[in-house]
C-alpha cells in the first residue's frame, strides 16, 4: 500500500526533508526530479540522515559522514557496514507517495 507524502513542487532538485509514514521516520530527497525515500537513519549511531547532504545520488550522515546511494541505501563509504533501507515510490499528477 502507498501514503502520500508530499507534492512535486514541495521538494526542489538537490533538496531533502525528514518525513514519517506511520511513526517511522524517512527522508525524501529529489535528485533530478526523481524522488527517493530512505529509512531516516544511519545504522552509526543513529543519526538522522535528513540533517545531512545530498550531494547528487549520495546522501551524507551528518554525524561521521557515511554516505549512502539514495537510489538503493546501498553504503558506499563511511564507518559502518550496514545499508540503508529504501523504499519504492509513485509520482501521479503532483503527488509524491511511498510504500507504507
Amino acid at each position: 500500500e502507498f501514503v502520500a507524502v508530499a507534492k512535486t513542487g514541495d521538494l526542489a532538485p538537490g533538496e531533502m526533508k525528514f518525513i514519517a509514514v506511520d511513526g517511522e521516520r524517512r527522508v525524501l530527497a529529489n535528485v533530478d526530479g526523481t524522488f527517493f525515500v530512505l529509512k531516516d537513519v544511519c545504522g552509526h549511531r543513529n543519526a538522522p540522515l535528513s540533517r545531512g547532504k545530498l550531494i547528487g545520488h549520495l546522501i551524507e550522515c551528518p554525524l561521521h559522514f557515511a554516505q549512502f546511494d539514495v537510489r538503493t541505501g546501498k553504503l558506499v563509504d563511511g564507518p559502518i557496514s550496514a545499508d540503508v533501507r529504501a523504499y519504492e515510490v509513485r509520482v501521479e499528477a503532483s503527488t509524491v507517495y511511498t510504500r507504507r
